[in-house]
């Protein structure tokens, strides 16, 4: 056991030590101000000074100082070193994974720019090195690259829910040429669905299938890679994110088509967007897009038309991290939702400055962090209460998972919806 464990921290060191510039600037740079502090939804809500993201900075720099440094390495307690053990790697473990959902709100409010989620990351790669990922998201990661989805369902499962949705389809349709297409070939678009949505949110699914009928699109689904989401973009390991992000690269291929459409996944749109090519060391052939982004061209063209009197009771946004502050769709989800409903009123704050739902960084998948989970998002169940909004509004699964979660425990009485849902339901379609 000694010995396995002394392998594992020889590969841990090795990933530290790796001449990585960006590491060494980001940890060297923070200061310890401490001005992260109130941007960190961890320690507003819980109040521990552990959560404050410089102290995550500050446990990998220590870390850092004592294998990569001569000062660390002759006089660690006076530079603040410390060994890499049983009791830091725990450490680790507990303020890596269970106290950061990697949002990166911490960056805009640090007055350096410390990228503290990149930190973060490098911490978790860490973790992998050492088979100390949590064992529940681990376990995600494992049924998505054993099966070719988070949740293993199986292929035949997932036919007969979009069998069942197809038919449902035409009945409000009234036109039994509507379809969910399945594994066809040379179709301009492969759309991706987040695995909760056959599971558990099939609506989501014919929604977009009647956004696609109302443009007359040319798309696709396949039954076997369809998976949006990449948890092993969570749990930092490269070499299982690649296998993630390969499949479906490969069955984009496949089946011939043009553009890759990521269904409402904030990480999942990251991952396979920008973090996609640098797993797979290629540029991708075939142009990458998310679903919002596909739904304001429709709107802008002219190829859908919606009636926002259709929406009219109170809305406001939730902003996914991964798009909005790190993906840069503000804009763009504003755009559709002011098209598609008649009243929006904005959390405080939001857009760029939002606070994470807290579902982000694969918490949603670690039950071991769950009753914190919760505890974190009063801060956004407090968000969406101020705005006294009937519905909201999230493009990510993701967040519509935490955000009910939130709205049973904190009796919000709101309804969460994915911006293909609002839209779908604005719809006019002229057959």
């Amino acid at each position: 056991m000694e010995k396995d464990l002394k392998i594992n921290y020889e590969k841990a060191l090795d990933v530290l030590t790796s001449k990585d510039n960006k590491l060494a600037v980001n940890i060297n740079a923070c200061v310890r101000c401490g001005l992260c502090a109130d941007s960190c939804m961890y320690y507003k809500a819980l109040k521990h000074s552990d959560y404050i993201p410089g102290k995550k900075v500050e446990l990998v720099g220590s870390l850092y100082k004592r294998y990569s440094s001569f000062t660390g390495r002759v006089a660690p307690y006076l530079f603040g070193a410390k060994v890499l053990d049983e009791k830091s790697a725990s450490q680790m473990v507990d303020l890596l994974f269970g106290a950061c959902t990697m949002c990166g709100r911490c960056v805009k409010h640090c007055s350096i720019g410390v990228d503290i989620p990149y930190v973060v990351r490098k911490g978790r790669e860490m973790l992998v090195a050492m088979n100390m990922v949590p064992q529940t998201l681990q376990a995600t990661v494992d049924a998505a690259v054993q099966t070719g989805n988070n949740m293993g369902i199986p292929e035949d499962e997932v036919t007969d829910t979009i069998r069942w949705m197809e038919d449902e389809l035409r009945d409000e349709l009234s036109d039994e040429k509507a379809e969910i297409p399945l594994n066809e070939v040379n179709r301009d678009i492969f759309y991706t669905l987040n695995p909760r949505e056959p599971k558990f949110f099939p609506l989501s699914i014919s929604a977009m299938a009647k956004i696609f009928y109302a443009a007359k699109e040319s798309w696709t689904l396949s039954t076997k890679y369809y998976d949006v989401t990449n948890y092993g973009f969570f749990n930092a390991n490269n070499h299982e994110a690649a296998i993630i992000t390969r499949n479906l690269h490969d069955e984009v291929k496949r089946l011939g088509c043009k553009r890759l459409v990521l269904g409402e996944c904030g990480h999942g749109s990251r991952a396979n967007r920008w973090e996609g090519p640098n797993y797979l060391k290629k540029q991708y052939d075939f142009d990458v897009t998310t679903v919002v982004e596909l739904i304001a061209e429709y709107i802008q063209s002219g190829k859908i038309k919606v009636d926002k009197s259709l929406n009219s009771q109170k809305y406001t946004i939730h902003d996914p991290c991964n798009l909005v502050r790190n993906g840069g769709l503000l804009k763009q989800i504003r755009f559709v939702v002011n098209e598609s409903v008649s009243e929006l009123v904005e959390m405080n704050p939001y857009g760029n400055d939002n606070f994470c739902c807290g579902g982000g960084g694969g918490q949603l998948a670690m039950s071991e962090y769950n009753e914190r989970r919760i505890a974190i998002g009063k801060i956004k169940a407090d968000q969406i209460k101020a705005t006294g909004a009937k519905v909201v509004i999230t493009p990510c699964h993701n967040c519509v998972d935490q955000l009910s979660q939130l709205n049973h425990t904190y009796k919000l009485g709101v309804q969460i919806k994915t911006i293909a849902e609002v839209v779908a339901d604005a719809l006019i379609i002229n057959n």
